[in-house]
């Protein structure tokens, strides 16, 4: 199954504390920006990781995409959303990837982006969820 059918039906499943949001607008806008993240960012970072294609472009792409949603990621304490969802469940693992893919962040909305991952990466449920190879990736900010 793929990951996202996984953690919808995990919702599903044990609803409290919800990971999406329950009205129907939002919900929807998170299922379309977590399509938006799979289809679009994670397959630059595939290309990045796989050395194959224009892997300076992919970079390029990749954080430049980040960046542009600055806003979104300043407006609210999670990605569009007061609480924590699934859509900080699909951005959190590429976030923290970026220095394996080569990405340093800087510049316009770079403070935003970064603020976010602070929030993110200071999870105690994030933390736990790594294991010892991928905290070696970097250090925490």
């Amino acid at each position: 199954y793929k990951s996202h059918i996984i953690m919808e039906y995990l919702d599903e499943r044990f609803p409290h504390p919800p990971l999406m949001p329950v009205y129907p607008v939002s919900r929807g806008q998170s299922r379309l920006m977590m399509h938006r993240i799979e289809q679009d960012w994670y397959s630059l970072a595939d290309i990045i990781m796989k050395r194959k294609g224009d892997v300076e472009g992919a970079r390029n792409e990749l954080r430049e995409a980040l960046l542009s949603l600055a806003p979104l990621f300043a407006e609210t304490p999670f990605f569009m959303s007061e609480e924590f969802s699934l859509v900080d469940c699909y951005l959190a693992p590429l976030l923290w990837r970026l220095p394996a893919l080569g990405i340093q962040l800087s510049g316009a909305g770079s403070k935003e982006v970064m603020g976010y991952m602070k929030r993110i990466f200071e999870r105690s449920s994030f933390k736990a969820s790594l294991t010892d190879q991928e905290r070696e990736i970097h250090d925490p900010l």
